[in-house]
């Protein structure tokens, strides 16, 4: 699932930029940049739910405060 939203983005990406090479409006651009960091976020959710699902069961299971670090670490890198 993840996989196949990355390419989809990576090809949505790839015909931003031929618009912009092909001389398209940029508001229409602007729009469509819009979308592939829509696209990206979004893909950021799911992997972020999916680490924190992980995360959750070693840190309850084995008390695992280094997993716990690592969670607030990347939930931090992401809402930047």
């Amino acid at each position: 699932q993840v996989i196949n939203r990355f390419s989809r983005v990576i090809g949505h990406a790839e015909a931003v930029k031929k618009m912009y090479i092909d001389g398209a409006d940029c508001s229409d651009v602007l729009i469509q940049i819009s979308a592939v960091k829509s696209a990206l976020n979004n893909i950021g959710k799911i992997i972020l739910k999916d680490h924190i699902n992980h995360c959750l069961i070693d840190i309850t299971e084995e008390n695992d405060n280094d997993a716990l670090l690592k969670l607030n670490e990347a939930i931090d890198k992401y809402m930047k």
